[in-house]
C-alpha cells in the first residue's frame, strides 16, 4: 500500500456509454492511427473497472487483477492489495506473456492458459477487451505511474485486503475500555470466495500455523465507508449469540490493522498471519514455485447486462 496519500485523487470508474465505441485506435481526434502494441504501452498501468463489465461470462486473471501493465511481451498485474504500489515497482508480479497484433491480443496465462480477445478502444483512455469465447467485455483505464492514486484503489477494496491473510491475529487489547465479550476473540479470518462475507473466530491463543487454529464461529461480516474520511472503516461482525459487533476499522500498515470498538471504546490491533499471495511465481530456472490457493475474485457490484459487442471471428 502507498504510504504518502495522495489528496487530488480522481474517480478511477467512468460511465461507458456504448454510443462512445470506435473501432479505430487513435490516442487524440487529430493524431495518426498507432499500433495495437503503441496503445497499450502508451500507459503504465490499465485499472480493470470490473462494475464496467459487460456479458455474463468471467475470464478469471481479469476478474481478480486490479491493474494489468503491457510490457514488452510481459504481462503483469496487481493482484493483491498487500504491497500494492510497491510490489514489483508499483506494476505487480508477472503473470503471463502476450501478443498484439492488428485489434487482437493473445494472452498466455501461467494458471488460466491461452485467452485471445478483440481490443477496441473506446477513448483517449479506455480500451475493451472482448472474449469471443465468453462473449463477455472487460473495459480498462489507463493510467501512468506517476500520477496513479494506489490508495484510493487499496481503500476503495478494502474488503479484500482483509481476504489476504489465512488469519489475524489479536496482538493488542488497550488497557481503556470497557470489558466485553469480544475480549475474549483473539483470532479472525475473512474467507474469499463463496458470497464473499463469511468471517470466522476463534479464542485459541499462541497458534503458530494459522492452520492450527479451531475456528469456533462463522458468520457474516460487512465492511462500510465513513462520508468524508476514504481511510477510515466500518466493520460489523455478525455474532448470533452475543448480538453483532460493531467496528471502525483503520489500517496501519500492510499487515496490521486496528479496530476500535464502539459500544466498549477499546481498541484492538490484529496482525495478518499467512499471506495469500493471488498469482504463481516462477523461478530463476522458470519453474512455477507458487500458487494461488483460495478462489478470490473481486465482485461486480453493478447489475450484468447483455453485451451488445458483436462477435467477428469466424
Amino acid at each position: 500500500m502507498k504510504t504518502i496519500k495522495i489528496l487530488l485523487g480522481f474517480v478511477l470508474s467512468a460511465t461507458l456509454l456504448t454510443s462512445c465505441y470506435t473501432e479505430e485506435i487513435n490516442i487524440n481526434d487529430n493524431g495518426p492511427a498507432i499500433s495495437l502494441n503503441q496503445l497499450l504501452n502508451s500507459y503504465d498501468l490499465w485499472y480493470v473497472d470490473v462494475n464496467a463489465t459487460q456479458g455474463y461470462g468471467e475470464t478469471p486473471f481479469l476478474q481478480i487483477a486490479f491493474t494489468l501493465t503491457f510490457d514488452k511481451g510481459r504481462l503483469l498485474a496487481n493482484n493483491n492489495l498487500v504491497g500494492l504500489g510497491s510490489q514489483g515497482g508499483g506494476y505487480g508480479v508477472e503473470i503471463g506473456s502476450y501478443d498484439a497484433y492488428d485489434m487482437v491480443l493473445d494472452v498466455n496465462h501461467v494458471i488460466d492458459g491461452f485467452e485471445t480477445f478483440d481490443v477496441y478502444q473506446i477513448d483517449s483512455n479506455t480500451i475493451e477487451l472482448y472474449n469471443p469465447y465468453n462473449d463477455t467485455s472487460y473495459f480498462l483505464d489507463g493510467y501512468q505511474r506517476s500520477t496513479f492514486d494506489y490508495d484510493f484503489v487499496f481503500y476503495d477494496n478494502i474488503h479484500y485486503f482483509l481476504q489476504e491473510y489465512e488469519a489475524w491475529e489479536k496482538t493488542f487489547t488497550s488497557e481503556f475500555g470497557a470489558l466485553n465479550e469480544f475480549d475474549n476473540e483473539n483470532y479472525l479470518q475473512f474467507l474469499s470466495g463463496g458470497n464473499d462475507s463469511t468471517f470466522r473466530s476463534s479464542q485459541d491463543t499462541s497458534i503458530g500455523n494459522p492452520n492450527a487454529i479451531y475456528w469456533d464461529y462463522t458468520g457474516v461480516y460487512g465492511v462500510g465507508n465513513i462520508t468524508g474520511n476514504m481511510y477510515l472503516k466500518t466493520l460489523t461482525l455478525d455474532y448470533d449469540f452475543f448480538d453483532n459487533e460493531y467496528f471502525e476499522l483503520s489500517v496501519i500498515d500492510d499487515g496490521t490493522i486496528e479496530l476500535f470498538h464502539a459500544d466498549s471504546g477499546t481498541v484492538y490491533e490484529f496482525r495478518g498471519r499467512g499471506y495469500i499471495a493471488y498469482y504463481r511465481a516462477s523461478n530463476t530456472e522458470g519453474k512455477i514455485i507458487e500458487k494461488n490457493h483460495l478462489p478470490k475474485k473481486r465482485k461486480q457490484k453493478t447489475k450484468k447486462v447483455d453485451n451488445p459487442r458483436e462477435n467477428k471471428r469466424s
